[in-house]
């Protein structure tokens, strides 16, 4: 069926307001818009009833199309009226159509309104499932193999992580014999990463796995390279004493890029640098973890360094930049932090130069993948 796009979302900024522009999105399978139609999917079937029923319960009020992070941007007739939390005013006599007491009220249009895909059926109605859905393998395989290698460990490392939470074991080895029916080497791995030494005896499978679909790299994140620096966020720690030259140098390369940098200092006051000027904050320390950020930078006076060094937040805040495979850039002083925190030199410890280019340009890279096996164990 030929498609005819008539609306899109752009994501182009931030939730201003995460409560209103994100907790409260209804998102239905039911809404679609003209040209696109309904498969007979039973998964689908099932979702575009039991989606509203979520958005009921979780929004409280049959009226959350009103929302204005679910309000259409085009004129559309409901014909929903009252209800708990109705914001607007109905002055028509009746909600349905057509209506001899409002014969000029909303109608359907059959010329320019929504028209189901006129496709051929035949054959006989069954009460069974369709043959389609007894291969549980083979979409599974193709997405696992279509991932790089770190993608792969990640995937292993979290089906390790949630599989050790579970008590029986004979639930860990059921669930082992489906992940070799997907691949081999996946169940081989999480095995090797639960300490499961036993044969798995793989799932008993209604159809086999296929192994001839292609590799899409469509399904793999980092296949499509390191996002643009454009609207990433930085995090600059900063003390008391710190090179001016080396701290505005991250500013200005920053926004030369269109990153936002998060200024972090050990009090919310901020901080004087070494020329004498005053630097503002927007977290403190404890309330600007390095977690929140794409990519972090030290600018530390050597007296300030020694104070990081000695604070177990401090610290913890390198280390979990580190652990989480970020670019570090740093000034020569604040080295001592770097050190307790167990950071090695790699690609993604960078120094700070006045003009922070190298920084970036590490930055522009994204994570640094090869330092993962140093930092945690790859199964």
């Amino acid at each position: 069926m030929p498609l005819r796009t008539i609306g899109r979302m752009v994501l182009d900024r931030n939730p201003s307001n995460v409560f209103a522009e994100t907790e409260q999105v209804a998102f239905c399978t039911q809404n679609v818009v003209p040209g696109i139609d309904f498969s007979d999917d039973p998964l689908l079937q099932g979702r575009n009833f039991s989606y509203l029923d979520t958005q009921l319960k979780r929004l409280g009020s049959p009226n959350f199309t009103q929302l204005p992070i679910n309000a259409p941007k085009c004129p559309f007739a409901t014909m929903q009226r009252d209800g708990h939390m109705q914001m607007g005013s109905q002055p028509e006599r009746v909600t349905y159509t057509p209506s001899l007491l409002d014969p000029k009220g909303p109608r359907e249009s059959h010329s320019a309104g929504y028209r189901s895909f006129a496709a051929p059926v035949e054959g006989r109605k069954l009460r069974e499932r369709s043959a389609t859905f007894s291969d549980h393998y083979s979409q599974a395989r193709q997405f696992f193999v279509s991932q790089t290698k770190p993608e792969q460990d990640h995937i292993v490392g979290a089906l390790v992580f949630e599989l050790s939470k579970v008590d029986a074991p004979v639930v860990r080895a059921a669930m082992l014999g489906h992940l070799v029916n997907i691949d081999p080497a996946l169940g081989e791995r999480v095995a090797a990463g639960l300490g499961h030494d036993a044969p798995i005896v793989p799932a008993t499978a209604a159809v086999p796995t296929r192994e001839d679909l292609e590799l899409s790299p469509r399904l793999s994140i980092l296949a499509s390279g390191p996002p643009p620096l454009n609207g990433r966020k930085i995090g600059l720690l900063v003390t008391d004493g710190a090179d001016a030259g080396s701290v505005h140098g991250v500013m200005a390369e920053a926004k030369a890029a269109g990153v936002v940098v998060a200024v972090i200092a050990p009090r919310l006051g901020g901080v004087t640098l070494a020329d004498g000027s005053k630097l503002a904050a927007h977290h403190q320390l404890a309330g600007g973890p390095s977690v929140l950020f794409d990519t972090v930078a030290i600018a530390a006076s050597a007296d300030g360094a020694a104070k990081l060094a000695a604070e177990a937040g401090a610290v913890a805040w390198v280390h979990d930049a580190f652990q989480h495979l970020k670019v570090i850039g740093h000034t020569a002083d604040a080295q001592p932090p770097l050190d307790k925190a167990g950071v090695q030199a790699d690609d993604g410890v960078v120094a700070l130069e006045g003009d922070a280019v190298s920084y970036m340009a590490a930055a522009a890279k994204g994570r640094i993948w090869e330092r993962e096996p140093k930092v945690r164990t790859v199964y």
